[in-house]
């Protein structure tokens, strides 16, 4: 955390995507979206090129890409929609994305994700989870590091969620080998990774003029819920009650629509409200407030520890080498 003076902004819980970018001139700013085929990452594309900068869809499914980006070109009047492949459990993909970038890039947003899925490791031994939602978004943004550095005042946005309260990184075993796997453990530990990434970013990359900033986007009802079904809800039920303490009632979570879910993204890439806030958690378009027992809201502060951020990056690095 760069001081101690939290950040709030004139927008809300209710504002969407088009509310909080209005009036900012994007244009000759070139801006990568991943995961933007689906939900929150089709309306942060959307406002980023309907203010006028050059948007790369970066997706897995790039026929789904393709019609997103016919899309957005229909409703923002935009031509400088593309669409390029990207798996990020794949670190060949990653780095084929990379190879292929030139010149500078001014916005990253690290959006795409999946949630609560059954267990799974990729070839190379790796929980799914943390592997497509910290590690191709590492291994992503560390080889595009030149490019956010030429940009100059370059955003990268982390998409974090508050499952990071379910779990920190648990280093003696990031992949689930030594204990029962726990879907809702597995997200917790991998958004827990997106706020770290922004913490360690934030202070490594800060004389690069890049901004990094990590997000809760609020509860969304999209793609992302995909596998989950009774059996995980019990999951999910038993980890909220135990975050809140036992007998408390949850709070009601209002869901937002996927033009408010994207609203915080779009704020932290692109609007001058925040210019040269770095190293924060965001969400409900505000800076959050550390975490109080008996909520599900705020950030926690083994996500925002300075030596747990450095462990990490190390630790990415060599999983990747």
């Amino acid at each position: 955390m760069t001081t101690s003076t939290r950040i709030t902004t004139p927008f809300h819980a209710g504002s969407t995507a088009a509310d909080v970018i209005a009036g900012t001139d994007l244009t000759g700013r070139r801006a990568v979206v991943t995961g933007a085929a689906s939900g929150i990452g089709v309306e942060t594309a959307r406002a980023l090129a309907g203010a006028g900068a050059q948007v790369v869809l970066a997706v897995r499914d790039t026929a789904a890409g393709r019609r997103t980006a016919e899309d957005i070109k229909v409703t923002t009047g935009s031509e400088g929609v593309t669409v390029a492949s990207l798996d990020l459990t794949d670190p060949a993909s990653v780095g084929a994305f990379v190879a292929a970038w030139q010149g500078p890039l001014h916005i990253l947003v690290n959006n795409a994700g999946v949630m609560a899925t059954p267990e799974t490791r990729t070839p190379w031994g790796w929980e799914l989870q943390f592997a497509t939602n910290h590690l191709g978004h590492f291994a992503l943004a560390t080889g595009l590091h030149g490019a956010l550095a030429a940009a100059g005042g370059a955003r990268v946005v982390s998409v974090s969620s508050s499952g990071h309260l379910f779990s920190p990184i648990v280093f003696d075993d990031l992949h689930f080998t030594e204990r029962p796997y726990d879907p809702w453990l597995a997200y917790g530990q991998s958004k827990t990774a997106n706020v770290l990434f922004a913490v360690e970013a934030a202070r490594r990359w800060s004389d690069d003029g890049i901004a990094v900033n990590a997000l809760m986007p609020g509860g969304i009802r999209t793609n992302l819920m995909r596998h989950i079904g009774d059996a995980e809800m019990a999951q999910f039920g038993a980890h909220l009650q135990a975050l809140i303490g036992e007998g408390t009632q949850p709070p009601e979570l209002a869901l937002k629509t996927v033009e408010q879910g994207a609203a915080t993204s779009v704020l932290l890439a692109a609007s001058p409200v925040v210019d040269g806030v770095t190293g924060r958690y965001f969400e409900d378009c505000d800076e959050a407030e550390p975490h109080r027992p008996g909520t599900n809201t705020g950030v926690a502060a083994h996500a925002v520890d300075p030596e747990a951020a450095a462990l990490l990056w190390q630790a990415s690095e060599l999983l990747l080498a």
